[in-house]
């Protein structure tokens, strides 16, 4: 049985709040909020949800970053649950690249995000990790890092001509491939 949950949408006030620190890793309903994650995020094409995005104010995030019609580019790789994660740039070199986002669809914008990162997170095995994340798979954490935050990805657009209509985005994206 699964348990694919709604995807909270921008304007529901769970997304604009700080979300809680997730205690008792192992407990009945994290595990369950991690099946609900979990699945919700197998039933999109996504690459990384965090559980503000379900309606659940609390420090979870899963990032997944996988090929697929809204990221055919993406590296593959195994989707990875990460408690109370918090992150510090390595060095302070950004890049503006596309995003979207589940809660906002039909949107991508250009944002600024670092482009290596160290991770610090919760396993489910109640273990501490400390990880180095680059390139896309450090955009999609700091994207889900934002939502446990109560920002949402247009937050960070330095200029309002670079979000467009995913339809236009795809027409640009096919122009370049060209």
């Amino acid at each position: 049985m699964t348990d694919i949950r709604e995807i909270a949408q921008l304007g529901a006030e769970v997304l604009r709040q700080q979300a809680d620190t997730m205690c008792h890793t192992n407990s009945a309903d994290n595990l369950a909020l991690i099946t609900a994650l979990r699945d919700t995020l197998a039933s999109t094409q996504g690459v990384g949800i965090a559980a503000p995005q379900i309606s659940i104010s609390k420090r979870i995030i899963i990032v997944a970053s996988r090929p697929s019609a809204r990221y055919p580019h993406a590296p593959l790789m195994e989707p990875t649950v990460m408690i109370n994660p918090s992150f510090s740039p390595i060095s302070d070199d950004t890049e503006k690249d596309w995003e979207g986002c589940l809660s906002i669809p039909g949107i991508r914008a250009l944002v600024p995000r670092y482009t290596d990162i160290e991770i610090t997170y919760t396993d489910l095995n109640d273990q501490q990790i400390t990880a180095r994340l680059t390139g896309f798979v450090a955009r999609i954490f700091q994207h889900e890092f934002d939502h446990l935050q109560g920002i949402v990805y247009l937050d960070r657009v330095e200029d309002k001509l670079e979000i467009f209509a995913e339809s236009e985005y795809f027409k640009l994206m096919n122009s370049r491939t060209q």
